[in-house]
């Protein structure tokens, strides 16, 4: 070493650590990569990725053909350094103390902090570049890495702290999906997260979060006259009517509109023309995941069903087009008071209709009221007096104010909302 020019020494110290440097940033972008976006790119055909893929699937062999290489580089740039301050300061006691502080700090700041925030900085697009480095390095050091693993893996077992045999493949949980889909703020549209986000709900969402209450679905009485009928299917703004005779919770089919429009404009049809072109309804018990429900509408090639509960009671209806407006939105605007949405008022209080759900309500007001119980407002409202409240009572539920406005017979007909602080 002493018959290298110092100028040359000084050369080689730096190259020890730019090559320190480079595998510094090597174990940090590699392992801060994201795993699941390189197997896309792999799918597609990027060499870089589909290399990274393979070294990542060994892990213990790359990090160990990456620090032994650091650590080799460290080591060398040590005795190099202890070389070069001897040669400048001679044998001063104090010559080895400067190089040690000099070469820890050039290592410190060149060869572990820079490299390493760089590698966390942009850790994909480096891995796939520095993969066609670490591939033929992993192979020439193959032995040698063997041999140090296997040293390794005698004193874990030693330890009893052996990993566990194979590779388990990376599982995500539902909750783990929706971060990632919350924070893509700049990889995924805006509407496209939203609906990737619903779809994460489906699971935890039956049919009797959103269907529409017995008490606001349209149907027909088969008791009542033609003149009557007929008067309600021209102002009808639904397709499918349930109709029942006599009681409402005796439906007895589903009327297609279209199926008796010929009849009612030639003039020649009574009640038995209607009943024969009523179809069989559809039962949906109402503990039935909408995302089962979805499934079942395709099988069975429905679009329409009867929520019942336990004892066979009708509770509601719902709709195919009720479960996709959970999936993509609101889209539905020809009903009365389907409108826009609700908002909050200048005075940050709003007039909402004591039928209207939970659901919706803390989706379009940003509220957080609770929906393992009650599925409206006003059931809320209900479960809390334990009775029915009288009109400018008011009460915090859910940590909302809100004060009722209406009653009517048995139920809150309109509710004022307040903002919560």
């Amino acid at each position: 070493m002493d018959e290298i020019p110092l100028s040359a020494q000084c050369w080689m110290l730096v190259v020890l650590v730019i090559c320190s440097a480079f595998f510094s940033m090597a174990e940090t972008a590699m392992m801060a990569s994201n795993r699941h976006r390189l197997r896309h790119l792999a799918s597609e055909g990027n060499t870089g990725a589909a290399l990274a893929v393979k070294l990542l699937g060994t892990t213990d062999k790359l990090l160990g053909v990456i620090l032994l290489g650091n650590t080799l580089l460290n080591a060398a740039a040590a005795m190099l350094t202890g070389n070069i301050a001897l040669t400048v300061f001679g044998e001063e006691k104090w010559a080895l103390e400067i190089g040690t502080v000099f070469v820890t700090f050039c290592l410190l700041v060149f060869a572990e902090i820079t490299p390493k925030v760089i590698g966390a900085t942009h850790p994909d697009w480096l891995t796939q570049r520095i993969s066609f480095i670490l591939t033929p390095m992993l192979r020439v050091a193959y032995p040698l890495i063997w041999a140090v693993n296997l040293l390794v893996t005698g004193l874990l077992k030693l330890l009893r702290l052996q990993p566990k045999s194979g590779h388990e493949e990376v599982r995500l949980s539902t909750e783990e999906l929706r971060l990632l889909v919350l924070e893509s703020v700049h990889g995924i549209p805006g509407q496209h997260r939203t609906i990737l986000l619903n779809l994460f709900d489906l699971e935890d969402i039956t049919v009797e979060d959103i269907m529409q209450p017995r008490s606001a679905v349209e149907a027909i009485d088969l008791q009542a006259s033609l003149d009557d009928i007929r008067q309600q299917l021209a102002t009808s703004y639904h397709t499918h009517l349930p109709v029942y005779d006599g009681d409402p919770g005796n439906v007895i089919g589903i009327l297609h509109q279209r199926k008796l429009l010929s009849h009612v404009l030639a003039g020649d049809w009574d009640h038995d023309t209607l009943r024969e072109q009523l179809s069989e309804p559809y039962y949906i018990p109402e503990g039935t995941q909408i995302y089962s429900q979805l499934q079942f509408f395709k099988e069975n090639r429905q679009r329409l069903g009867l929520v019942v509960d336990e004892y066979g009671e009708i509770r509601g209806l719902v709709t195919l087009e009720d479960i996709i407006e959970e999936i993509i939105g609101k889209f539905t605007t020809s009903l009365p008071g389907s409108g826009t949405e609700h908002r909050w008022g200048l005075d940050n209080t709003v007039l909402v209709e004591g039928s209207k759900p939970l659901r919706e309500l803390n989706r379009s007001l940003e509220l957080d009221f609770p929906l393992d119980g009650p599925k409206t407002l006003n059931g809320l409202i209900l479960e809390y007096f334990q009775d029915i409240p009288e009109a400018g009572i008011s009460a915090k539920i859910g940590g909302v104010p809100m004060e009722v406005v209406q009653t009517q017979d048995t139920s809150v007909k309109i509710v004022r909302l307040t903002k919560p602080s």
